[in-house]
């Protein structure tokens, strides 16, 4: 197990060098954190590896901290450390897919005990999801986005196609189709996975802290820069930087982003010293970037170096075919969470979640998959069991198309025929099915 890795999370400093003199004693590699966000930065489906952190921390404790790293992998072992007052919550925790917990003052051995067990662990689930791709034949792109439709089939294609080049990419998409997933996997799967991926949400920053968070600063920099910090493009040395929602970033960073790509190098904010870099960048965005260079909120050939390759995730309505397989993987993904038994899905409501509007899209999917799971579903949003009949759905689509092709061409029988590529006498049977008036759309 030489080669797997610990990341321990604490906000005191004698516990961090305790737990890296006890581990490197054990001959076990660790990394300490006081930031839980830097930790996370190393979490991948395929990091060789195991998180230990404090629960009682400030900002963001170890109970938030384990949340966010099941949300990457649900099957990453976990030990939480916690004082006597917390041993209620460690248990809670536990049942919501921490590996482990251990009680402060504790034991070096006890530590290094435990934290052998969850490597042991680690290394069995690396192996065995290896051994899955190469008997089912399939791939990690694949074990990560699901489905048999052509949509996910062309996304997948594209995908094989760019992993293991250094390609920039521009990833747009409507909310919730699975942009960052696509950026996760591409990074899993590329040469670049035992680097780090550093996810940037460019519209969760503060205006006057972006330029620090993405380049870094020197002490002195500005009022309350006390020491010298690495940016994120540092951190993601060697790995990818992925940029989400980069639409939202302020046309003042947009040169130096732009001079950063080009040179891959950059410079900290207070500092002349200029510093290589190595990185590859996925950009994410849930608007048409080529309209906002057109009104003037984009620069053209910022976009132009970002979008050498561009994938559009497609809807859940252009992969309806999709979707009962996609609700039975989150429910696997919740239930990796919550260790209850999984409900059963009857056929009636896989057809009823197939024929549902889902404007949120997978991320919707998701939150009906954990009502579904937590027993929810029906006094909330409930789940319409005697859903239409595929004949009956058709029929809706059918009526709504000539209803729209009607209207297009207000009322012309001559013109929706041609629109719609039917006869007259067919039009016409299906107007009277339908009960339309082509008076109504005139």
């Amino acid at each position: 197990m030489t080669d797997l890795s610990i990341l321990f999370v604490d906000d005191e400093a004698h516990l961090r060098r305790a737990a890296e003199q006890t581990f490197d004693l054990a001959d076990l590699g660790c990394e300490v954190f006081d930031d839980p966000e830097t930790a996370l930065t190393r979490i991948t489906r395929s990091f060789r590896g195991i998180l230990v952190t404090d629960i009682r921390m400030p900002g963001m404790d170890g109970t938030e901290l384990m949340r966010r790293a099941l949300e990457i992998d649900p099957e990453l072992p976990i030990i939480l450390v916690t004082g006597h007052g917390d041993v209620e919550l460690a248990v809670t925790c536990m049942k919501n897919g921490a590996y482990d917990f251990i009680k402060k003052p504790y034991d070096p051995h006890s530590l290094v005990d435990c934290a052998r067990r969850a490597l042991e662990k680690r290394e069995l689930i690396l192996e065995n999801r290896a051994l899955c791709v190469a008997t089912d034949g399939g791939d990690l792109i694949s074990s990560q986005l699901t489905g048999r439709s052509a949509a996910i089939n062309e996304l997948r294609t594209q995908l094989r196609a760019i992993a293991h080049t250094d390609a920039d990419l521009l990833i747009h998409g409507e909310t919730g189709t699975g942009k960052e997933r696509a950026a996760r996997t591409l990074h899993e799967a590329s040469a670049r996975s035992g680097g780090t991926f550093v996810h940037v949400n460019c519209a969760a920053l503060p205006a006057d802290m972006i330029e620090s968070e993405l380049f870094g600063h020197v002490a002195g920099a500005f009022s309350g820069a006390m020491r010298d910090r690495y940016g994120k493009f540092e951190h993601a040395h060697r790995g990818i930087l992925c940029l989400d929602e980069i639409d939202s970033l302020p046309q003042a960073l947009q040169a130096k982003l732009l001079q950063a790509l080009q040179n891959k190098q950059i410079t900290r904010l207070g500092s002349n010293d200029v510093i290589p870099t190595d990185f590859r960048i996925i950009a994410i965005a849930k608007t048409d970037l080529k309209a906002a260079v057109a009104e003037g909120l984009f620069r053209a050939d910022l976009l132009y170096r970002l979008n050498v390759v561009t994938l559009r995730m497609p809807t859940l309505a252009e992969r309806r075919e999709d979707i009962p397989a996609l609700f039975t993987t989150l429910l696997n993904e919740t239930h990796a969470r919550y260790k209850r038994e999984i409900p059963p899905t009857p056929t009636a409501m896989l057809q009823a979640l197939t024929g549902r509007e889902w404007e949120g899209n997978i991320r919707e999917l998701r939150n009906a998959a954990e009502r579904v799971y937590l027993g929810l579903e029906g006094a909330e949003n409930p789940i319409d069991e005697h859903a239409d009949s595929l004949a009956a759905r058709m029929a809706k689509t059918e009526r709504a198309l000539i209803s729209a092709a009607l209207s297009a061409n207000a009322g012309s029988v001559k013109e929706t025929c041609d629109a719609l590529q039917i006869p007259r006498k067919t039009l016409y049977d299906k107007m009277k099915k339908y009960r339309l008036e082509r008076t109504d759309f005139t």
